[in-house]
């Protein structure tokens, strides 16, 4: 029988993955940098899960905090959505 933390870590994985195609599929970049950090901070919820305390700290610090801020300074310096080719 499946327990409570086999079910927990599969519906993470699940979201983790979604997360993921989401942000390859949108087009405007804010929300792409938006589902990454919401990906960054549900896999350093997995490492937590998987007792490893360390990475979950490394990975919320450096892939949700860090990363997610360079993108949004890079965005802001270019245009947010994709033009439209002109006919």
């Amino acid at each position: 029988m499946i327990d409570l933390f086999s079910i927990i870590l599969i519906l993470i994985s699940a979201l983790t993955i979604i997360a993921s195609i989401i942000s390859v599929l949108m087009k405007d970049l804010l929300s792409c940098v938006i589902a990454l950090a919401i990906m960054s901070l549900l896999l350093s919820l997995y490492f937590y899960m998987l007792h490893a305390p360390d990475v979950a700290i490394a990975e919320a610090g450096v892939g949700a905090c860090i990363t997610t801020a360079i993108f949004i300074v890079a965005i802001k310096a270019t245009e947010r959505y994709e033009k439209e080719e002109e006919r």
